[in-house]
C-alpha cells in the first residue's frame, strides 16, 4: 500500500489549498480515510475524516475551513484548506483511520506572509 500526499506549497494567511492523496494497493471505497498533520516539534493529529459513506467530521480547530472529499474511481482522497491560519502551518498525511496503514509520504503547507 502506498499513500502519497500532493499539492502542499506556501501560502498567505487567508488563502487557499487542495491537497490530494492517492492511494494505491488499497480499496479506497472499503475504508475510512483520514487527514493528518504533524506540525514542527508537536505530534500528528486528526484533522478530519470521511467514511466509507462520505459523512465527514472535522477536528474543531479547522471545522468551517477545511473540506475532506473522495473519489473512490480515482483512488484520490482531497482535503481543501481554506482561510488558512499561520497555525496550519504542517506536514500534512493521509491514512485509514485508525491509521493501519505504513504512513506514506506528506506534503508540507507553510502559512506564511
Amino acid at each position: 500500500v502506498q499513500l502519497q500526499a500532493s499539492g502542499g506549497g506556501l501560502v498567505q494567511p487567508g488563502g487557499s489549498l487542495r491537497l490530494s492523496c492517492a492511494a494505491s494497493g488499497l480499496r479506497l471505497s472499503d475504508n475510512a480515510m483520514g487527514w493528518y498533520r504533524q506540525a514542527p516539534g508537536k505530534q500528528r493529529e486528526l484533522v478530519g475524516v470521511i467514511t466509507r459513506s462520505s459523512a465527514t467530521n472535522y477536528a474543531d480547530s479547522v471545522k468551517g475551513r477545511f473540506t475532506i472529499s473522495r473519489d473512490n474511481a480515482k483512488s484520490t482522497v482531497y482535503l481543501h484548506l481554506s482561510n488558512l491560519k499561520p497555525e496550519d502551518t504542517a506536514v500534512y498525511y493521509c491514512n485509514t483511520v485508525p491509521p493501519f496503514q505504513t504512513w506514506g509520504r506528506g506534503t508540507l503547507v507553510t502559512v506564511s506572509s
